[in-house]
């Protein structure tokens, strides 16, 4: 994935902390996260699917803390 032309998006829960907080950046084939804090840092990549099936899984409350 050509990290070099995407378009990085902070998260809208960001607010004034600080910038601490992920990025994402889509292509056509990949979706790249990585740290606000570290933009140079590693990354983690996920196809659409795996990264539908995550978006899904935190609206529906799966990684909720009881």
């Amino acid at each position: 994935m050509d990290l070099d032309r995407v378009k990085w998006q902070k998260s809208s829960y960001t607010g004034n902390n600080g910038g601490n907080c992920v990025e994402v950046a889509q292509s056509l084939k990949l979706i790249a996260v990585r740290d606000s804090k570290r933009p140079d840092g590693p990354k983690l990549f996920f196809t659409p699917g795996e990264w539908n099936t995550f978006i899904g899984d935190v609206k529906a409350g799966r990684f909720d803390q009881a």
